[in-house]
C-alpha cells in the first residue's frame, strides 16, 4: 500500500528529510507589517526576523483552510494518508484537517485518512512525522500505524527555552503572568507541553544556557527517553542546538538525534535564539 505523510508547516523537518521522504506540507500564513508570508518553500527566516525586530506588533499566524488540506489529499495520490498537525489547543490547523477529512471521505469512502493531533509543535511534529515514516515504511497496515503512532504521541515529551515569551503571550498562547515574571526578574523559563498540548512552566534559570542545562538534566532523568529519537529545533542559533547536542551525548541514551532550524511558524513563537526539543 502506498502512503503519504502530510504535515502542517510547524513541522520543522530539514529540507533533505522533507524531500527524501513521502512528505507533503500544508503551509500556515504569517502576517506582519502589512505583509503576508506563506510558510512554504519560499520562506525566508532572515527577512521575517528582521520584520519582527523592526515592528512592535507581534506577527499573526493563520492556519491552513480545509481546502488546502483537500488539495494535499488530492495531490498525494496514495492509499494511506497520515496527517500531522500542531496541537489542537494552539492552532486551528487540526480542525481544518479534520474538516477536510470528513469532506474527502464523503467522496472517497474507501480511503484511509487519519489526522494526528501532535499535542505539540515544531520538534514534536518532527518526531511524529519520523515515527510515521518508520512505521508505515516498514509495511505495517494502516490501523497498526495509527494505533502505534497514537501511543507514541501520548508518551512524547516537549520542552523549550526562549529568549522571551512576548509573542506567545501577545498571541494568546500563554498567560500574561509568566511573561511578565520573566521580564521583571530577568529570568529564563524552561517550558514544556502538557499531555493535552497546552504550554506549561517546567522550571526557571538565570540564563538561557542554565535553562538548557536543566532541560538536558530532566531528559537524562527520564527513563522513557532511552532508545528514542530526539528532535532539536533552533531558531537561528545553531550554537545553542549543538550545545544541547553535546550535553545530551554525555548524559542521555537516545537512538537518534535530529537537528533542524525553525521554519516560519516556529520562528514566530520561538523568536530569535529559541530552542525546542521533543522525544
Amino acid at each position: 500500500m502506498s502512503f503519504k505523510i502530510i504535515v502542517d508547516s510547524c513541522c520543522d523537518l530539514t529540507a533533505p528529510q522533507f524531500h527524501q521522504g513521502p512528505f507533503l506540507r500544508v503551509p500556515l500564513t504569517i502576517s506582519l507589517a502589512g505583509e503576508d508570508i506563506v510558510d512554504d518553500h519560499t520562506f525566508d527566516q532572515t527577512h521575517l526576523l528582521l520584520l519582527m525586530r523592526e515592528n512592535d506588533q507581534p506577527p499573526k499566524t493563520a492556519c491552513p483552510s480545509p481546502a488546502q488540506y483537500l488539495d494535499a489529499f488530492d495531490q498525494a495520490q496514495a492509499d494511506d494518508l497520515y496527517v500531522v498537525t500542531l496541537s489542537a489547543l494552539l492552532s486551528g490547523s487540526h480542525n481544518s484537517a479534520a474538516q477536510a477529512r470528513a469532506i474527502w471521505l464523503e467522496e472517497h469512502p474507501k480511503s484511509n485518512v487519519h489526522i494526528f493531533n501532535s499535542c505539540s509543535a515544531a520538534a514534536g511534529e518532527v518526531c511524529v512525522a519520523m515515527k510515521l515514516l518508520e512505521l508505515a515504511g516498514s509495511g505495517r497496515d494502516f490501523q497498526t500505524v495509527v494505533n502505534e503512532t497514537s501511543r507514541y504521541i501520548s508518551s512524547m515529551t516537549t520542552y523549550f527555552v526562549l529568549e522571551n515569551l512576548d509573542h506567545l503571550r501577545k498571541n494568546g498562547r500563554l498567560t500574561g503572568a509568566l511573561s511578565l515574571v520573566t521580564e521583571a526578574l530577568r529570568i529564563k523559563l524552561l517550558m514544556g507541553a502538557t499531555p493535552e498540548g497546552e504550554i506549561k512552566k517546567v522550571g526557571q534559570a538565570l540564563s538561557v544556557k542554565q535553562a538548557l542545562s536543566r532541560m538536558v538534566a530532566l531528559m537524562a532523568a527520564d527513563p522513557g527517553h532511552v532508545g528514542k529519537t530526539l528532535s532539536i529545533v533552533h531558531c537561528n542559533n545553531a550554537e545553542r542546538a549543538f550545545y544541547v547536542l553535546e550535553q545530551v551525548k554525555k548524559s542521555c541514551h537516545f537512538k537518534d538525534i535530529l537537528i533542524s532550524d525553525a521554519r516560519g511558524v516556529t520562528t514566530v513563537y520561538a523568536n530569535d535564539g529559541g530552542v525546542v526539543v521533543a522525544f
